[in-house]
């Protein structure tokens, strides 16, 4: 058998951007790297979801923010035992805990710069090269137990540092815009993250939807006062009041017991 024969397949990429800008960006620094082919591209996350399973690409660019959803949000759907090598690309760093805990192979902050972007691929190519098939299993059984866990802790951005969060200490969550801000200890930080997407992360039995905009670590409620039309207002334990919406009010009869 010759040399020529024994050489590894091409990488197929598969570019994930909402911006066309950002997409011919990494289509360039690809361009510098002869095992790789760009299969396709997709500009939202339901055509990265199509993408993925039509052209099967080994490596994936994904954008973190889409107008759609987001990067976890295709990684959620396509299934993480059968998404290809994942690199997320976003101008937001909050999400590198988040994006780690879904087996990326890397984590790139935008603007993209050439070093950093080839080291990522490398880390890409390896593990494209080096899976085996009893890897392959690992990988999927560690999935399936990501599946049925629920999100441990937040990463918050304080200054030039990144610190984390447990879930157990969260006060509760207030949606504001784009955004989700995280009360705890008499501290909030924000989040760039949707608030029911969020809420899809956390254990159901602690966390509760109490409204549009608030969802609230049930451990923290000491106290509760009917009011009329089916609202509530809560008395956490740190003596922030909270006023529920009337269309929870089953939800938070069936969690209180009341």
């Amino acid at each position: 058998m010759t040399v020529a024969e024994t050489e590894p397949s091409p990488l197929k990429v598969l570019v994930v951007d909402d911006e066309r800008p950002a997409r011919q960006g990494i289509r360039a620094l690809l361009g510098s790297h002869a095992d790789v082919v760009v299969v396709g591209e997709a500009s939202s996350g339901q055509e990265a979801i199509a993408a993925i399973q039509q052209l099967q690409p080994s490596v994936v660019f994904l954008d973190v923010q889409m107008p759609d959803g987001n990067g976890f949000d295709v990684v959620r759907a396509v299934g993480v035992e059968r998404m290809p090598v994942v690199i997320f690309a976003t101008a937001y760093d909050e999400y590198a805990l988040q994006a780690f805990e879904t087996h990326a192979a890397d984590y790139l902050l935008k603007p993209l710069e050439r070093a950093r972007f080839d080291e990522a691929l490398a880390r890409a190519r390896t593990r494209v090269r080096q899976a085996t098939a009893d890897e392959r299993l690992v990988r999927l059984l560690d999935a399936v137990a990501d599946r049925r866990s629920y999100r441990q802790r937040f990463t918050v951005k304080v200054g030039n540092r990144m610190q984390f969060v447990p879930a157990s200490q969260v006060d509760y969550f207030e949606a504001e815009a784009n955004y989700v801000r995280i009360h705890v200890a008499g501290k909030s930080f924000l989040v760039r993250e949707s608030l029911t997407a969020l809420g899809e992360q956390l254990d159901p039995a602690r966390f509760l939807r109490i409204q549009r905009s608030l969802l609230v670590n049930v451990a923290r409620i000491q106290e509760v006062e009917s009011l009329y039309a089916g609202e509530y207002v809560l008395y956490l334990t740190t003596g922030r009041k909270l006023t529920t919406g009337r269309t929870y009010r089953a939800a938070i009869q069936a969690a209180l017991g009341l």
